[in-house]
This record gives structure tokens, C-alpha cells and sequence, in this order.
């Protein structure tokens, strides 16, 4: 009889631990595969601050409006000079980068940017 109960208890330790496996695992390859559903995009508009010209922010931040899209920008060397570009009045611009939405957000991580003449 005790043999039976250390043998299941063996045998939970074991199921447990493969488990435990089998959700790191998953996890890691969910985080892996979310870089793929970002879509890498060139837009064409005006580029503008999303604090001083639309005021839908508290900190300056360059944002991309296409139509009634507005893809704000996330943080990066690329969106600091775009930004710098813009601040104080919009201008079109061709801006290439990967998009993500986060909170109901259209977000934009710029590559590449143009200002139009």
C-alpha cells in the first residue's frame, strides 16, 4: 500500500513538472510569434505633435494622420527626429515603420521618414 501512494505521488510530481514545461514553452513562443503581427507600412500624410497641435497628449509625441487614422509614434531615434521636424506646425510626410495597436491605438515604430515639399 505505501509503494501505491508514493508511485501516484511520483507520477503527479512528474505530470506537474512536464506541465510546467509545456506552459513555458507556450509562452515563449507566443511572445516569439507577436513581432509577426506587427505590419510594417509606409504611410503618406501629415505629420504632426499629438500635445501642441491635436491635444490628445500630456508629453510631445509625433503622430502620422492618414485620413481620419492617427498613428502616434512610439519611442525611438527615428520618432525623436521626425518629432523635431514637426513640433510646432504640421507638415506631409511619407513615414515607413512597423504597426501595432495598443489600447485601442493605431501605434507606428518609424524606420524611415520623409517631409515633403
Amino acid at each position: 500500500m505505501i509503494l501505491r501512494g508514493q508511485a501516484r505521488i511520483r507520477l503527479a510530481l512528474k505530470l506537474q513538472n512536464t506541465m510546467k514545461k509545456l506552459v513555458l514553452i507556450s509562452t515563449l513562443l507566443t511572445a516569439l510569434a507577436l513581432p509577426v503581427f506587427a505590419e510594417s507600412k509606409k504611410l503618406e500624410g501629415e505629420a504632426t505633435c499629438a500635445k501642441c497641435d491635436l491635444k490628445t497628449a500630456e508629453k510631445c509625441q509625433a503622430v502620422v494622420k492618414v485620413g481620419s487614422d492617427v498613428y502616434y509614434t512610439e519611442a525611438g531615434a527615428e520618432a525623436k527626429a521626425l518629432h523635431s521636424e514637426i513640433c510646432k506646425g504640421a507638415k506631409p510626410a511619407t513615414v515607413e515603420g512597423e504597426v501595432t495597436e495598443k489600447d485601442g491605438k493605431k501605434m507606428l515604430k518609424v524606420t524611415k521618414f520623409e517631409m515633403k515639399k
